[in-house]
Order: structure tokens, then C-alpha cells, then sequence
């Protein structure tokens, strides 16, 4: 139950990621915003700062000039691989050789441009490594082509672990590698790789913290590989997962509240 008394004192957010919080004012998405009532509609148009607007309300409160966390920056590049890449170019950011290829006259000359085996994912909507292949044959490449409307083509680099940095505000909250298991070429946790809190390179560090401020991202677990003696961006992950925090003993959701409410984000 919301009061006057409120208005002014407490952070207020759109999205459930807090929902249970006492000190965070969580009022629900409403596509219509008829349907909020009075006092959460001054609560919004009077607020500072939005906490997780959700993808729907980030682009209309960027619009108005209201600050948000995440930021709109950030809800822009969510699960999308595409824009995500071609950002990492303009920028200079160091990325695996990277292409997409529109329709069947373009998807006919990738061989002309990648050697098997290569990567191929689904370019948007997916996450936790889902919808990744290691294409080695014609067979294979034919069989990821009939499943997609473009092709999402990445360079093959071996590896038996990555790095993942979330960065939650502009500081790293929590570094760590993931080991590929069962034998599979993914690292990804959800595909049953493993958590491994070793020392991660200073210089891995600082290619994820620099990425996220060029890109405007204030919430997001950036992943990294490493070729030859260089450190590569491979994407950025919006919904990351939390199972790190947990392992390294992390209450997820109140490190979260505690840095609203010390207005650290």
C-alpha cells in the first residue's frame, strides 16, 4: 500500500526484480498507464530515478528525460546479438570475427568468409548459451540454416573456460571463469559448465568495465574469452544469471538494495 508519506522517501520501480523488498516501492507493469492509479502516477512522473523500468517503459521514460537503472542503453541491446556486435566494431571493442547473413542469397556465400568449424547461434532472444551450434560440416550448416530467418556466424575459438564480469552500476560487483563440462563447448552454466573463482587478469577486468561505459551499460554480466595473448568481448548478457553470487556468498537481492538505497546506483 503506497501513502503520501512515501512519495518523496522511497525508491520507486516498475519491474518485480525487487518485488519483495520493504524499502522499494515495486508498482507493476501497466502498459496502460490509465490503469495506475493516482498516486503511482505521481510517483512516476515525480520520481528522480525509475528503478527496472522494463524494456517497455525504459525508451518513453529515456524520452522524457527521466533517469532510470538500468539504464536505456542497456535495455536497448538485450538479447540481441546483431546490434551488439556491430556496436563492439564501431567502437573498437576487440570481438571474434564476427558476420550475419540475411537471406538465402547472402547465406549461400558463408563458406566464402568462415572455415568449419565455426559458431552459429540464434542472433536474438536467446540466452543461458541456448540455441549456440558448432557447425563442422555442410550438413550441419544446412541444418542451422532451416531454423533461422538470418545467420548469426562466429569465429570457432577453443577454449575450456571463459570469463564473466557483472557489472552492476559502474563498478564490478563479481568476477569469476566458467568451465565448459560434459564434454560440451559451451561454457555457460545452464548448458552444465562450472563456476571457478580463480584470480582474473587485471587486464580482462578492465576490457569489461571499459566496454560497459562506452556502451552505456549499468547492469550486465559481460563475458569474455582469450585468443592467442589477447582478451575478447564476447557478449554482453542483460539477464544474466545469479548463480555466481550465490557460490560466492552474494545475497543477490539485497546487494541490489542496498546499493539503491545508498543511491550508489
Amino acid at each position: 500500500m503506497i501513502n503520501d508519506n512515501m512519495l518523496d522517501t522511497t525508491p520507486i520501480a516498475i519491474g518485480a526484480r525487487l518485488i519483495k523488498s520493504k524499502h522499494i516501492n515495486t508498482l507493476g507493469l501497466k502498459p496502460n498507464f490509465s490503469d495506475y492509479s493516482e498516486t503511482e502516477k505521481k510517483l512516476i512522473q515525480n520520481a528522480e530515478k525509475i528503478y527496472f523500468p522494463t524494456a517497455f517503459y525504459a525508451d518513453l521514460f529515456n524520452t522524457m528525460g527521466k533517469k532510470t537503472f538500468p539504464s536505456f542503453h542497456t535495455y536497448k541491446f538485450v538479447q540481441d546479438k546483431i546490434k551488439q556486435t556491430a556496436l563492439f566494431k564501431m567502437l573498437d571493442i576487440p570481438h571474434p570475427d564476427t558476420k550475419t547473413f540475411y537471406g538465402k542469397k547472402q547465406q549461400k556465400s558463408i563458406l566464402k568468409y568462415f572455415q568449419f568449424p565455426f559458431i552459429a547461434k540464434k542472433a536474438q532472444g536467446s540466452s543461458k548459451g541456448k540455441d549456440v551450434y558448432l557447425i563442422n560440416n555442410k550438413k550441419e550448416l544446412s541444418q542451422y540454416l532451416s531454423l533461422r530467418h538470418s545467420a548469426y556466424i562466429q569465429e570457432y575459438i577453443p577454449i575450456q573456460k571463459d570469463i564473466r564480469v557483472v557489472i552492476i552500476g559502474k563498478k564490478i560487483r563479481l568476477a569469476y571463469f566458467r568451465k565448459s563440462g560434459n564434454s560440451d563447448f559451451r561454457t555457460n552454466i545452464a548448458q552444465g559448465g562450472n563456476i571457478v573463482f580463480d584470480p582474473v587478469p587485471k587486464k580482462a577486468l578492465k576490457l569489461a568495465l571499459n566496454t560497459a561505459k562506452q556502451c552505456g551499460w549499468d547492469d550486465v554480466g559481460i563475458d569474455i574469452i582469450k585468443k592467442s595473448s589477447d582478451f575478447l568481448i564476447l557478449e554482453a548478457n542483460m539477464k544474466y544469471g545469479t548463480k555466481g553470487f550465490k557460490k560466492a556468498d552474494i545475497d543477490y537481492k539485497n546487494m541490489l538494495e542496498q546499493l539503491i538505497l545508498s543511491k550508489e546506483i
